[in-house]
């Protein structure tokens, strides 16, 4: 009878070490609004440079409790208006928005720099969803876009490292068989077979695509190749 009590316990035992392990979960965002914590380089925190009621909404039309002149607290989202922050009000820990106006930012261009990243992290999101490359991005985006490379070469100057990246297209065509079945009755099948259709190479300095070629085919499409701004800096 020991053997039920001690399979109950590793199982919740081990229901805890996944629910320890899930990641949390994005913050909803409100119309008008972008999250910019998870697509920030590293952490940014700012100090609260007065005393501020914090909301629970963008409109800043009702308070949830309120924030001590020196607070310290982390960017998470952003309006034209007001910052999502997460930190230390009086009543505790929470997350809410504040006012801009609240808090002091080492970037005075803060605010239209980071519409700029969260504008070239949309574009880059759709770029890879559709398996496709733009001049301007990473070598890790072009590597979440289109897999490991075919072959891979890099070569270091007094002007930097410069990589190339070779990459064979394949498109799967469908191929069709007629049988016929026991009682004589035809029936198709269809199976899929990886044809080569093309083959590119994406040249990156300093970890930024600088030029794509088409060695073979047209894997860019007829619209041409595409064109991003480059990864950002921030001074924090």
């Amino acid at each position: 009878m020991k053997l039920i009590p001690l399979l109950l316990a590793l199982i919740v035992g081990t229901l805890s070490a996944q629910t320890a392990k899930r990641p949390s979960s994005r913050l909803a965002v409100e119309p008008g609004t972008i999250h910019v914590e998870d697509i920030l380089p590293k952490a940014l925190f700012m100090k609260v440079m007065q005393d501020s009621p914090i909301y629970v909404s963008s409109k800043l039309d009702r308070a949830i409790g309120s924030m001590a002149p020196g607070t310290i607290v982390k960017l998470v989202g952003m309006s034209d208006t007001a910052f999502r922050v997460r930190g230390k009000a009086r009543h505790g820990d929470t997350s809410g928005w504040l006012p801009t106006a609240a808090v002091a930012h080492p970037d005075p261009n803060l605010v239209t720099n980071l519409k700029k990243l969260h504008e070239r992290q949309t574009k880059v999101e759709e770029l890879i969803a559709a398996h496709q490359i733009a001049l301007g991005m990473t070598g890790e985006e072009v590597s979440a876009s289109m897999g490991k490379p075919t072959r891979k070469s890099s070569k270091l100057s007094a002007t930097g490292k410069e990589e190339k990246l070779e990459y064979v297209i394949y498109e799967r065509v469908p191929q069709y068989t007629t049988s016929v079945d026991a009682f004589g009755r035809p029936f198709q099948t269809v199976t899929y077979i990886k044809v080569e259709t093309g083959s590119l190479a994406v040249n990156l300095k300093d970890n930024v695509v600088d030029t794509i070629e088409e060695t073979k085919g047209n894997p860019l499409g007829g619209g041409g190749v595409k064109i991003i701004p480059g990864p950002m800096v921030f001074g924090f």
